[in-house]
């Protein structure tokens, strides 16, 4: 019998352990270090974010550090009151000049309609925005939303691949004490939910080789067979 409490006891403090270390293990802060240590030259900044953390990533590119910032995502659900903007990459970028960022280029990346794998989606769209323009992205930081920070930046290594040194930073809630999650519902919604997809997408989520037919087929866009 004690042995069994002995079992129960270091599973509970096990538990215990990934609970509070939970938001830090899914929101990184992780920068690229970049060519010879002088960090990414880029900002890849998801355009779902909401204003707040738009002012976040805002607040990190006055600091003058970055050459471009690159705003992602797909058309805004015709539910969600867009306020006349037809994209989150649009969005964001609108929303980042309007909080003063001014001193960089700030490039809208619009990915097409998709019923899953947005994410992905989105560092595709990144990735043939820079073939196309002749961009060079040998390091890039993606800024992301707290605990879906993670998740996406497994994406989008998987999506850009070893060419491309890709750093993370992770935006703070504003709605939730993040490293007390459990004592909120938003926070119990966000960490579970963000933790059973990130687990899913390291065990299950298997993309073709860079450029391949069968990349694209992990996210279909909308309207395609």
């Amino acid at each position: 019998m004690a042995g069994w409490l002995v079992i129960v006891a270091a599973a509970l403090l096990l538990v215990g352990g990934l609970a509070v270390r939970a938001y830090d293990l899914l929101a990184p802060q992780q920068p690229a270090r970049g060519h010879g240590g002088e960090g990414a030259r880029t900002l890849v900044v998801e355009g779902w974010l909401t204003r707040a953390e738009l002012q976040q990533a805002a607040a990190l590119l006055r600091e003058g550090h970055y050459q471009r910032v690159v705003t992602t995502g797909g058309p805004i659900p015709p539910e969600i009151d867009a306020g006349g903007w037809q994209t989150f990459a649009q969005r964001a970028a609108d929303l980042l000049h309007a909080e003063g960022v001014a001193d960089v280029p700030v490039i809208a990346v619009p990915a097409p309609a998709s019923t899953q794998e947005r994410s992905y989606l989105s560092a595709l769209m990144v990735r043939d925005w820079a073939q196309r323009s002749g961009t060079l992205l040998e390091a890039i930081d993606l800024y992301s939303a707290g605990t879906h920070a993670r998740r996406s930046w497994l994406l989008y290594r998987m999506a850009l691949g070893d060419a491309v040194e890709v750093g993370v930073l992770a935006a703070r809630p504003t709605d939730h004490d993040a490293r007390r999650w459990w004592t909120n519902s938003e926070g119990v919604k966000t960490t579970i939910g963000e933790t059973l997809s990130l687990t899913w997408t390291r065990c299950c989520f298997w993309p073709g080789a860079p450029g391949s037919s069968a990349e694209r087929l992990v996210a279909p866009v909308s309207g395609r067979p």
